[in-house]
């Protein structure tokens, strides 16, 4: 090869470097003079996080109970303070009869009552625990948490059935415990022992925010320079397509790494979510998340020709599958077979389950090898397409 062939591609090297630092310059520049993109880029996961963590959340706490005690035992006395000690519930009223606790069911004061009879036999009493099921979810949780409470106060045996009488008016479970001796299970909580809902939320959440920041921001930021007429101009320009490509995803990654650090720094001081796992690991994959919502972005871009269509389909194809598919809201094994197939290809899902070994369980490297590597095929798969249908004529 020639001395001048090489001094032309070295000096093409040379311009194309400084132009793609001259371009994304560029880029910073158009993001920090609009202060609705600020808004959005910063204050969304602010926002995001308050909202899951104290609004949006099925943790039940509070709950009003009657207890009814026709025992007064040792054992039953035991179960009853720590019923009245619980943050899951709160000690309404006693009541003197059963007849008592249907009224405070009817007018909304009581979602359980707790009732103690007296034993059949010395040291043994039957407890029912009446729940409100109209909301079945909730209903479901309350008899956990009541059954866990009592289990733990002493060596209970239980049995449960559904009530049939006045099931239209109350829909109770009647669960009956009683205290003899047998087996006594010990039950222990893994990872998340005061069962808070911000230890889902928050991988949710942040896998979410970067799916918005990243795909959403960086489709709308390429459709607006071919609306406003800019693109061809840059198409034109000495700059490869390429290097356009990175300029305009540039800035959306860097501010992606201001929010994982937001975020995490809101979870662990305001809600209290540890960083059990690695925290250089737990940023790499988030990275490498971004990565994959960058090459989703790139692709939208290639599709639509508007922002307002950008945005469309970045809300419906992006948003929604998150919520709904990616594990942040609903178990994904309690959906129909179909749902968990296409669930598979939400990078959410894979993004979510990372997080979680990570930061919740502190697993290693090894143990999300699985989901970091559908996550880099992802990306590869996303950035074939969207240099194939990239047009560098308009």
């Amino acid at each position: 090869m020639s001395i001048s062939k090489l001094f032309i591609i070295n000096y093409s090297l040379f311009i194309n470097k400084s132009s793609l630092i001259a371009f994304v310059r560029k880029e910073f520049i158009h993001i920090f003079r609009d202060k609705r993109t600020m808004m959005i880029l910063l204050l969304m996961p602010i926002v995001l996080i308050v909202l899951f963590g104290y609004a949006i959340t099925t943790e039940i706490k509070r709950v009003p109970i009657a207890i009814l005690d026709q025992s007064r035992d040792e054992v039953t006395q035991k179960m009853i303070s720590h019923f009245a000690a619980s943050e899951y519930f709160e000690l309404y009223k006693m009541i003197d009869s059963e007849e008592e606790g249907q009224v405070l069911f009817r007018q909304g004061k009581i979602r359980m009552a707790l009732i103690v009879e007296s034993g059949k036999v010395k040291g043994e009493s039957e407890i029912q625990l009446l729940v409100d099921a109209t909301d079945p979810n909730e209903a479901t949780q309350l008899s956990a948490y009541a059954t866990q409470i009592a289990v733990e106060s002493g060596k209970l045996k239980v049995e449960s059935e559904n009530a049939n009488s006045n099931a239209k008016q109350l829909s109770p479970f009647i669960f009956h415990l009683s205290t003899g001796k047998g087996i006594v299970p010990t039950i222990s909580l893994l990872y998340n022992p005061q069962m808070k809902g911000a230890y889902n939320f928050v991988p949710g959440v942040m896998g979410l925010i970067l799916i918005l920041i990243c795909a959403m921001m960086t489709s709308v930021g390429i459709v607006k320079e071919k609306e406003i007429g800019t693109m061809e101009v840059l198409l034109v320009s000495p700059m490869k397509p390429v290097y356009i490509i990175l300029a305009k995803a540039t800035p959306y990654l860097l501010l992606s790494l201001v929010n994982i650090a937001t975020i995490l720094a809101l979870s662990y001081f305001l809600l209290d979510v540890p960083i059990n796992g690695s925290l250089p690991l737990l940023v790499c994959v988030s990275v490498l998340y971004a990565l994959v919502a960058l090459c989703l972005g790139l692709l939208i871009s290639t599709i639509a020709d508007t922002q307002q269509a950008a945005m469309l389909i970045s809300a419906v194809v992006l948003m929604l599958p998150i919520i709904l598919l990616s594990g942040m809201m609903f178990p994904i094994e309690n959906m129909p077979v179909i749902l968990q197939v296409i669930s598979n290809i939400v990078p959410a899902k894979w993004y979510i389950i990372a997080v979680k070994d990570i930061m919740i369980k502190g697993l290693g490297f090894g143990s999300v090898l699985q989901e970091v590597g559908v996550l880099v095929l992802m990306a590869v798969v996303l950035i074939g397409l969207s240099v194939k249908r990239f047009k560098i004529r308009l």
